[in-house]
């Protein structure tokens, strides 16, 4: 993808990183700002979707100047050997999944050298960016944890029986079973919508085209699950956690009808787990109304404002 409009203030072209951990290939898009570049926006993207997903909301960044730089995960997009592999993480697992967005910033570093660096994950996104935060938040200036999948007390029991499932189907396998385990009630408070995905977004859109989305619309195989789930015991495991930038500023932000919330109770703990890693300036946002894809939501200008606002007191601080 090479998109260049400089009429419109950015452009915007892929590049590809090999992954230290497993000489994966990473595909990465960078969108620069044609005027004065101001922050380097990290973004990291979730579970089932893709980098070509955000580009509406790099666009509007480099609009006020902040250049942005988006990969796809092990597993997800362009970032797998084949289709059949959509859902996998190889060999590196989810710690090479962290590995990897670290070496997104190492190339941000050298694309846009001495500007600060903003990081900001979504959904299965916002673990990783927390686990990433636990290891190299010095290299951060500031961090946004967005639609964050609230602690589940069974997550334990659920890579149990995703291990079980891969020692005997194999690690490819996809797992129907843990898949309605983890995701079957999501769609319980959107009676009368008919995609699965319901839960996603409120716009029919959206929510249209991440249904027909190859890239989106697929379910991921046991390993991806015995990930995730380690993934989300890592981000909200704070015994090993010592940050070397403690100042850091942290967003929270989510949508309150978004399932992956629990309830408000549960996204406010999220936060006070962030504070007790160590982080002394953390706030968040509840978005009424909408549900877990608040970037791409109705209404979602106030979200991207607010995102706005916030790096700009970042920058402000600093």
């Amino acid at each position: 993808m090479t998109e260049n409009s400089v009429r419109d203030g950015y452009s915007i072209r892929k590049e590809t990183i090999v992954s230290r951990a497993d000489g994966l290939d990473i595909s990465v898009l960078v969108c620069s700002p044609c005027g004065e570049l101001k922050a380097v926006v990290q973004l990291v993207h979730g579970m089932c979707e893709h980098k070509e997903r955000y580009v509406p909301f790099m666009r509007f960044l480099a609009g006020h100047g902040f250049a942005s730089l988006i990969h796809d995960h092990r597993g997800h997009g362009e970032s797998v050997k084949s289709s059949e592999d959509l859902g996998y993480f190889y060999e590196g697992g989810y710690m090479a999944l962290v590995e990897d967005i670290y070496a997104v910033t190492e190339m941000a570093g050298k694309e846009f050298p001495g500007v600060p660096v903003i990081l900001m994950g979504h959904s299965m996104g916002s673990m990783a960016v927390r686990s990433y935060a636990k290891r190299h938040d010095d290299a951060l200036s500031a961090l946004v944890v967005c639609g964050s999948p609230s602690h589940n007390g069974g997550v334990g029991l659920a890579k149990f029986i995703a291990r079980a499932f891969s020692l005997f189907s194999g690690s490819h396998h996809r797992p129907t079973l843990i898949q309605n385990m983890a995701f079957g009630a999501f769609n319980k408070g959107f009676k009368g919508e008919t995609s699965p995905h319901a839960w996603v977004c409120s716009d029919p859109e959206i929510v249209r085209n991440y249904d027909e989305d190859p890239l989106c619309n697929f379910q991921f195989t046991n390993d991806g699950f015995i990930n995730l789930f380690s993934l989300m015991q890592d981000a909200y495991r704070i015994r090993d956690w010592s940050p070397k930038n403690p100042a850091m500023p942290v967003l929270f932000i989510s949508g309150e009808d978004d399932p992956c919330l629990i309830s408000p109770g549960k996204f406010r703990s999220a936060v006070r787990t962030m504070q007790s890693a160590g982080y002394g300036n953390v706030r968040s946002i509840i978005y009424p109304g909408m549900r877990h894809e608040i970037l791409n939501e109705s209404g979602k200008e106030k979200v991207w404002n607010d995102i706005l606002l916030f790096i700009r007191s970042v920058l402000r601080a600093s």
